[in-house]
């Protein structure tokens, strides 16, 4: 998926022949044509034509607005031929308190999975900044979560397993950005802030490819419907926070990619300072490219009591952007077809 990210305020989206055109007090700033895009991203005060929305629809782009903090505030979609069997099934199984629950273990089991295997991968190359109790204590809440009895009882445990996993992220996060637990709306300091950009970000992408695939994104399996909430989204989200978005913002801040004179306060919060957002985007858009190696074994990880799957593929090179699709797809072939839902764990 192309997508491009427009962050320079004041500036206008236009459209000329078919070609989008971004400009700022009469100077062209980008001009791109439009059968290279599949969405655009619009943080903060950008405006866009009529024209150029037209445009848009006639490629089939999304758009999507953002605050310049990442808050999604609406997006236009082009209209598509919807799924409706699938949109059928998945109004059906969300009344399946059976169902959802299996498919929620299968998410959260995969989501601590992947949070001990970060935090694994961590300790291999800073042993005196993880330890491994830790470690330990994040996956004993696997066996938990693979029994839970409810909805409600699952997220107590993915609860208490998130914050176990933030404590022991924090010693390798630079003391200077002051990071000592999760917390958002507002983000209080510089690494909540990009962990809740990234968030924005890549949920924003899994809900585009819901709504393209015929899902309803705002009905979720895991997430509770919330009026405005794209819940099936998130449900897809949670498995790639870890792998994904918080390892990419540790990166940045080790490396010192991005430091505390990259932010600034708003709203009584934190956000990215407009300079700092142009290489967080192409940082994001690097790693979710950046093509790794999945073995079979580790993507197709079992349920508690069963054997492992077996594929008969060998390891093969995938991305981040692969894996959206892929569970997308997934997860709708689970609701029409039947099949076993198997979620994505980040090799250890």
């Amino acid at each position: 998926m192309a997508v491009l990210y427009l962050t320079e305020q004041q500036a206008v989206l236009r459209k000329t022949s078919d070609r989008l055109r971004l400009e700022k007090d009469g100077e062209l700033l980008l001009e791109v044509p439009c059968a290279k895009i599949d969405a655009v991203l619009i943080f903060g005060n950008v405006q866009v034509t009529t024209q150029a929305l037209f445009e848009l629809l006639d490629h089939g782009i999304e758009l999507a607005f953002l605050s310049r903090s990442g808050q999604l505030r609406g997006q236009l979609t082009p209209p598509r031929a919807k799924n409706l069997p699938l949109r059928m099934r998945q109004y059906e199984t969300v009344k399946d308190e059976s169902f959802r629950l299996g498919i929620s273990r299968e998410i959260i089991g995969a989501k601590i999975a992947s949070s001990a295997a970060v935090l694994r991968r961590l300790r291999d190359d800073h042993p005196d900044e993880i330890d491994r109790e830790s470690i330990e204590g994040i996956e004993s809440a696997l066996d938990a979560a693979a029994e839970a009895g409810s909805q409600e009882s699952l997220l107590g445990i993915e609860g208490s397993a998130a914050a176990r996993y933030f404590q022991a992220l924090a010693r390798a996060v630079p003391a200077e950005l002051g990071f000592a637990h999760r917390q958002r709306r507002p983000p209080p300091d510089p690494f909540n802030a990009l962990l809740s950009f990234g968030y924005v970000l890549a949920g924003n992408e899994l809900q585009s490819l819901l709504d393209a695939l015929g899902f309803d994104p705002y009905l979720g399996l895991l997430h509770e419907m919330d009026y405005g909430r794209p819940s099936l989204a998130l449900d897809l989200l949670e498995e790639f926070r870890a792998p994904l978005i918080d390892r990419l913002c540790l990166h940045l801040v080790r490396l010192g990619t991005l430091g505390p004179t990259d932010f600034e306060p708003r709203d009584g919060g934190i956000l990215l300072a407009r300079p700092a957002l142009q290489r967080y985007l192409a940082a994001y858009e690097a790693e979710i490219d950046r093509p790794f190696c999945l073995k079979p074994e580790n993507d197709a990880a079992p349920r508690a009591g069963e054997p492992p799957e077996s594929t008969g593929e060998a390891s093969r090179e995938i991305t981040f952007r692969d894996l959206f699709r892929r569970q997308s797809e997934r997860l709708a072939r689970t609701l029409v077809q039947g099949d076993p839902y198997r979620a994505f764990r980040l090799p250890c």
